[in-house]
């Protein structure tokens, strides 16, 4: 596994070892033990998979209490993976990475406890599977505006993105609960 360090340095790229002939491909996704020895040995607790349709944004989203590790990727299509560090002691606090994930390009992003994270598709549709270190909690669910102007994420968008009800309600980082 090749880890490729982000502007944000506990946020980083995976990139696995990919094996391929003519039948397709094999890749090791995940191995708790290959994780741990590079330093990723968090527990994870429930797989998530998400199908959306090209120019749809989903986040910035992150739960206070509870807070998630992810571990992003992508098995179908593509998407821009986008990380913003909501945690006011850190020195990145506001500032934001982002990623194309792609089943060509086979990376995956590990987004720590502490960071809102949301992803735009950028292929006609898009499955995407991430790994989290807790549980879906609902009362704990917070959500940056995507937006926001002092954060002013990069998205890759050519017309406006397709969002949840939920999405367009999203705060502003400087009205926003964060992590101390």
């Amino acid at each position: 596994m090749k880890i490729n360090k982000t502007r944000i340095p506990e946020v980083v790229v995976l990139e696995p070892e990919v094996f391929g002939d003519e039948r397709g491909f094999f890749l090791e996704s995940y191995n708790q033990k290959s994780f741990a020895e590079i330093g990723l040995g968090q527990t994870f607790v429930q797989d998530n998979h998400s199908r959306s349709a090209r120019h749809v944004l989903r986040g910035l989203h992150y739960q206070l209490e509870r807070p998630q590790g992810k571990l992003v990727r992508v098995v179908a299509g593509a998407i821009w993976d986008a990380a913003v560090d909501i945690r006011r002691s850190s020195p990145t606090f506001g500032e934001w990475v982002g990623e194309e994930l792609s089943e060509e390009n086979k990376r995956m992003l590990w987004i720590p406890e502490g960071f809102a994270h949301g992803f735009l598709v950028t292929s006609e549709r898009a499955d995407v599977l991430y790994k989290v270190t807790d549980f879906h909690w609902p009362a704990g669910e917070r959500r940056l505006l995507w937006n926001d102007p002092q954060l002013a994420v990069g998205w890759p968008l050519h017309e406006e993105p397709l969002l949840s009800h939920q999405d367009r309600g999203g705060l502003l980082l400087s009205q926003a609960e964060v992590f101390e």
